[in-house]
């Protein structure tokens, strides 16, 4: 067992412990795959990370991100909140963004003022979702008519999102999804807020598997800016509310830039210590 500096940070929320919890291990590298997996499981986060030492020498760090239920290629609140610890204890970028080798390649962090935002790394899939089985489930997870479905797409960045676009957000709040219906799926829905009100669209984020409800979710939001400004559904830059049905005030700011999406928000410490592991 070795003392390792471990950092708790709230992420997505302008108001602290009103986002998404992450805990950060530093100096993970002597770390087993084993143990990993098993403090994960023990925090009962919806991820926990891991910093690492670079394989390549354009990264800044390299971080494995954990489930409680196993191992993830790519994650964006976990993304935003490793960075947010890693330059509180010290870290230096080589250049003007922050650089993260992950599983899934490199994902430049961006400096925003008082925010981080990342660039979404490539849809590995990317269509809709045509099978009618598949459709009538995800409309039986939801509790929805399939009529409500206005449009079902795979948005799938790492973790296998299915993207579900309904008629506007208060539909999205009444939600009473049917966990039992749900084992493996990952379903984000959206719908839009009335012009005017403070955020653009609300999301929900289902997860058969492991944490039921996320309750703010980088890696969803950045397949949904994808999605959504590709159609024409909602402007280049918008803000999406999450995690009200939750109690959180999660608030995540997407812009289009060119190609790249780029997916912000606030990161908050909590709590700085160590971890005997």
């Amino acid at each position: 067992m070795t003392s390792r500096a471990i950092s708790w940070v709230d992420v997505f929320s302008p108001t602290p412990l009103g986002g998404n919890a992450l805990a950060v291990v530093h100096g993970a590298d002597a770390l087993g795959e084993d143990t990993m997996a098993r403090f994960a499981r023990w925090t009962n986060l919806s991820e926990t990370t891991y910093l690492l030492e670079p394989t390549v020498p354009e990264a800044d760090y390299r971080v494995r991100i954990f489930t409680p239920g196993g191992e993830l290629p790519f994650a964006g609140h976990p993304t935003l909140g490793t960075a947010a610890a890693w330059l509180a204890l010290g870290g230096r970028p080589a250049g003007e963004d922050v650089v993260q080798e992950c599983e899934v390649g490199l994902v430049p962090v961006r400096r925003r003022g008082d925010e981080l935002a990342f660039a979404a790394p490539p849809l590995l899939r990317y269509e809709p979702v045509a099978e009618p089985e598949l459709l009538d489930r995800v409309a039986r997870c939801l509790r929805l008519d399939p009529s409500a479905l206005l449009d079902v797409s795979w948005l799938d960045n790492g973790p296998g999102w299915i993207g579900v676009r309904v008629a506007d957000a208060a539909t999205v709040l009444g939600l009473r999804a049917d966990w039992s219906a749900m084992a493996g799926l990952k379903l984000g829905v959206v719908g839009a807020h009335p012009a005017g009100a403070e955020c653009d669209v609300e999301v929900r984020a289902f997860v058969g598997d492991w944490v039921v409800e996320d309750p703010v979710t980088g890696s969803l939001n950045a397949g949904l800016a994808r999605w959504l400004t590709d159609n024409g559904w909602a402007p280049e830059a918008y803000v999406a509310a999450q995690g009200t049905v939750l109690g959180r005030t999660g608030r995540v700011h997407a812009r289009r830039e060119a190609d790249t999406i780029w997916i912000g928000g606030h990161v908050s410490p909590v709590v700085r210590g160590t971890v005997e592991l």
